[in-house]
């Protein structure tokens, strides 16, 4: 278990050491039945984790600490409130109805490391305020009815996952498993909450209903799955696979594809070929409103060109 452990703290805090000094990141939107892909921007620089406006006409972003605004084509539209939103991480999203923006935020005044904790704010980024105040806590998932956030903690010496009211209060524990539990994600019939876990001793995907009771494992392939986000019509989900054994590590700079399950037959498919990607890809929801594309983000290493 402490060996387990100490592999996870890698990957949620030195993950940054992995990214090359010279790389390119492209900001993609693909078309999940066809895999057409469009890249909407190409820069020489490192962001990650793109959300999709609910009005899709932008996207969102984190580089360097901040949250910036992306439109559908390539234009930036600035920052979000960065002088009140700033050192945040990859784990950010706005609610179903697109009125309250989420993100974890890497405190340094609440620890020196390990110190990630939750906020909420309006949705142009106004009024943030503290959720979490334990940590480490980094966010995924907001109920349909924006009554709970859920996210990934560890305490006492475990990662599991936890829910807890918008506006702050008791935090509930609703998995407690060996292993890391992460990547937690409402449906949006809010029947479900989807997850990827290492219960099993390698990653996959599962879903429970919202108290933590009725889990069901819906991978059993030898690839590395993380990160499920549930389609808007609730028939499918869409996941990213590393081609191998990370060893409960989600890392950068990996070989990996996106991939898509049918909930009512279990067929997979995959959206896109092996890519360069993991930390960074598609850490939070990026589907489009219409449910038509996702969002996400490949890499290129210019130190190897």
């Amino acid at each position: 278990m402490k060996r387990l452990l100490a592999l996870i703290f890698l990957v949620y805090f030195n993950s940054l050491a992995q990214v090359p000094k010279e790389l390119s990141s492209e900001l993609i939107i693909v078309k999940v039945k066809s895999g057409k892909e469009k890249v909407v921007i190409k820069e020489n620089r490192h962001f990650e984790a793109p959300n999709w406006s609910r009005d899709g006409k932008f996207l969102i972003i984190n580089a360097g600490g901040f949250l910036e605004k992306i439109d559908l084509k390539g234009n930036n539209l600035g920052k979000i409130n960065p002088e009140g939103i700033n050192t945040v991480n990859n784990d950010h999203g706005l609610s179903f109805d697109g009125k309250i923006l989420v993100f974890s935020k890497n405190d340094r005044d609440a620890a020196p490391t390990n110190n990630s904790r939750v906020y909420i704010a309006n949705a142009d980024g106004s009024n943030p305020r503290l959720v979490t105040p334990n940590f480490p806590s980094y966010w995924h998932g907001i109920s349909p009815d924006n009554n709970f956030l859920i996210y990934t903690a560890r305490r006492n010496d475990d990662w599991d996952l936890f829910k807890i009211p918008t506006q702050g209060g008791t935090e509930i524990n609703i998995t407690n498993t060996a292993g890391l539990d992460d990547g937690s994600e409402y449906s949006y019939d809010g029947n479900w909450i989807y997850f990827n876990s290492h219960r099993s001793g390698r990653m996959h995907i599962y879903r429970m209903r919202t108290d933590g009771s009725g889990v069901e494992q819906l991978t059993e392939d030898e690839l590395d799955n993380w990160f499920p986000h549930p389609s808007p019509d609730n028939k499918s989900i869409v996941y990213i696979s590393y081609l191998e054994d990370q060893k409960a590590g989600h890392p950068f700079g990996k070989e990996v594809k996106l991939r898509i399950m049918n909930l009512e037959t279990k067929e997979i498919k995959d959206i896109t070929p092996v890519f360069y990607g993991g930390q960074g890809t598609i850490n939070v929801h990026s589907w489009s409103p219409d449910g038509k594309s996702i969002a996400f983000v490949r890499y290129i290493d210019l130190t190897k060109k």
